[in-house]
């Protein structure tokens, strides 16, 4: 690039050329200043696709840090999934990216939505868009009920499963209502898209005997393995089926949430809300006897994360799920299960042993109780076997 000369006098790159539109509309929307005026002098103007969202609120942040997230800069984005997602977004026509990553803004920072949950809407409506692309629409304003339940259709004929449509439709509900409020469209487009049926499943789970044993017999290895990780590994079992919280929360753990003395662990879930919930004791001993060998894996990098990985870092997701499995794989009987299956696993043998819904719902940190409701229909389902097999008149 060549070096144009500000009005204040200092040096810098010449703005990003029109045909970069993302680039030219963070010169646009950086407001007054050396920046703004050279853009204006040396650019085009941006087109008005670009330039409506961010002349209706002022300056957008998302879209514009896209922009630097590709090219470093002094306000570089520190990213990974979410730079990937960015340049992604990126590809499709302006009109429709900047609105998907300002809605994306909006869940990160307004509503405080987790990584994963904002990545799962990204690419939700990224599928639409695209659709919508193919389809010969350029507009937001030009999607219709018409494209969506095209959208849905295309789904269902590529075997998605109902889950899936199910989620493809409250996504694309979520974005259209946050769009009308936004004044981005007149109307609402998915007010009148009928959701996909999810036939209700109950989901699998380990019955106490065999809880028992994945646990003692992981125990049992640790006490053989010679290494921290067969240790660590129990404490994973241990704490994921005695307290029931989610993989997230059991590796975002840190020192300062464990009260041994109250026998509890203090989480954050969904939503940055945290809760309290009770560990048992062969739970405990699982994690003081990982702490006991903690430091010899501890690097510069631990911080104060309960569990590391063989490297020092805060144990990853993706190893917690491996652990669960090879462990649930070594019991011929057991459905093979992840994390979440012991979390169904708890919760089940809970009620069965006379533990009331409320406070079942306080320890898995459900926000509707009828979230939890779904395992007692699990407990009911395991009453009528048990009937039909003993009752001599079932």
């Amino acid at each position: 690039m060549t070096a144009n000369r500000f009005p204040s006098g200092t040096t810098q790159e010449a703005s990003p050329s029109v045909t970069d539109p993302v680039c030219s509309a963070r010169s646009w929307a950086s407001g007054p200043g050396p920046l703004a005026s050279t853009a204006q002098a040396v650019s085009p103007p941006v087109p008005e696709s670009v330039l409506y969202p961010l002349a209706r609120t002022g300056v957008r942040r998302t879209v514009m840090a896209a922009a630097y997230c590709t090219r470093g800069g002094e306000d570089d984005v520190p990213c990974s999934e979410e730079k990937r997602g960015t340049m992604a977004s990126m590809t499709l026509c302006p009109a429709l990216a900047v609105p998907l990553e300002d809605f994306c803004d909006h869940l990160r920072v307004d509503l405080r939505r987790s990584p994963n949950t904002v990545a799962a809407y990204r690419a939700d409506l990224r599928s639409l868009f695209e659709h919508a692309e193919g389809s010969g629409v350029t507009r937001l304003g030009e999607i219709d009920v018409s494209t969506l339940r095209t959208w849905l259709a295309d789904g269902r004929r590529s075997d998605e499963a109902p889950a899936t449509l199910q989620r493809h439709w409250a996504s694309s509900r979520v974005f259209f209502r946050w769009a009308c409020a936004e004044g981005l469209i007149g109307a609402d487009p998915a007010a009148r898209l009928k959701a996909a049926k999810v036939p209700r499943r109950l989901p699998r789970t380990l019955g106490v005997e065999q809880a028992r044993r994945i646990l003692d017999d992981a125990v049992a290895s640790a006490r053989a393995d010679e290494s921290p990780k067969g240790v660590r590994d129990a404490a994973i079992l241990e704490v994921l089926y005695g307290s029931g919280i989610r993989v997230g929360e059991l590796c975002g753990l840190d020192l300062g949430s464990l009260d041994r003395s109250r026998a509890t662990l203090r989480v954050l879930g969904k939503g940055s809300k945290e809760r309290t919930v009770p560990l048992g004791d062969p739970g405990w001993r699982a994690l003081e006897a990982w702490l006991s060998r903690r430091d010899e894996w501890v690097t510069p990098s631990s911080g104060e994360a309960v569990l590391l990985g063989a490297r020092g870092a805060r144990i990853d997701q993706r190893v917690v799920r491996r652990v669960v499995h090879q462990h649930l794989r070594a019991d011929r009987d057991a459905p093979d299960l992840g994390p979440h299956g012991l979390r169904h696993a708890m919760a089940t043998h809970l009620l069965e042993g006379g533990a009331d819904l409320r406070s079942v719902q306080e320890i898995l940190g459900h926000e509707s109780l009828a979230t939890t409701q779904i395992y007692t229909h699990v407990s009911a389902e395991r009453l009528r076997q048990a009937f039909n097999q003993a009752h001599p008149r079932a």
